[in-house]
């Protein structure tokens, strides 16, 4: 059974289509790539998914269970982390990694040693007395993805979850990430790193102007591109997404820059 599932997902703000008829699933296991422009509806979609936004039409479900119609059980399996999430300054690392298994109701029995692992897995476990307000940039990164693992989720939704990050951190990332999927939890990526992406997606679908305009492994894009690829000169993910989303042209651009 697929972990992430959404059919005909449909939002409107206003008279504004945000998401439209956008149908998708994930299964245990996989790491799925969403990709597209800035104002595509990656977002929008990333929240509708989690429950945070409620559909003008369609249905999501997360291990089965309809986000909106049984919100506490298909949330209690998910774990979701923004792009600019919020953190408590004023709360030290584990203090906030407390609180956190308190929200999740994560049982007091070995939650102190689950605090500890997490804490080493991320490296920071030399700060985790000190004050959140003082973490630099992706710290707080590494301290908001260890909150979200506290209560061992089955589904992981991560924004940008790279930015800020130094390539030691990046890389650590991604390892956890595939680790979780070796344990069989879904993990939903929205990214405009499209070379993360290409190495860590084992699928992913590409949204424009709020549809989905592709989706498949890295191999079937590729495939289905407009140049016809060969062993020697078969399109990168970049050259893909530009040919599906718009590319500016060059000549046109140096045409303008000229002026």
């Amino acid at each position: 059974m697929p972990l992430i599932e959404c059919y005909n997902l449909t939002r409107y703000y206003g008279n504004m289509p945000a998401v439209q008829d956008v149908s998708l699933t994930v299964e245990g296991g996989e790491i799925f790539g969403f990709l597209g422009p800035n104002g595509a509806g990656k977002t929008t979609t990333i929240k509708l998914l989690t429950g945070l936004l409620r559909p003008t039409a369609g249905r999501c479900l997360i291990g089965g269970y309809d986000v909106h119609r049984d919100p506490i059980a298909a949330k209690s399996l998910l774990a979701y982390i923004p792009d600019n999430p919020f953190l408590y300054d004023k709360l030290t690392g584990r203090e906030f990694l407390e609180l956190m298994a308190d929200l999740y109701r994560v049982p007091r029995v070995g939650r102190r040693e689950r605090i500890e692992n997490l804490l080493h897995l991320f490296e920071l476990e030399d700060k985790g007395n000190a004050l959140i307000g003082s973490y630099s940039r992706g710290m707080r990164q590494k301290i908001v993805l260890a909150g979200a693992l506290i209560h061992d989720p089955i589904v992981v939704f991560l924004d940008e979850p790279t930015v800020g990050l130094d390539p030691r951190g990046a890389r650590l990332i991604q390892s956890v990430l595939r680790f979780l999927t070796q344990r069989g939890a879904a993990i939903f990526i929205s990214t405009h790193s499209l070379g993360i992406a290409e190495q860590l997606c084992h699928r992913v679908a590409i949204i424009n102007k709020g549809r989905l305009i592709a989706q498949g492994t890295i191999e079937e894009l590729k495939a289905q591109s407009l140049t016809a690829p060969t062993d020697k000169n078969a399109p990168s993910l970049e050259e893909i997404f530009l040919q599906l989303t718009g590319s500016p042209d060059e000549e046109e651009l140096l045409r303008y820059l000229n002026k």
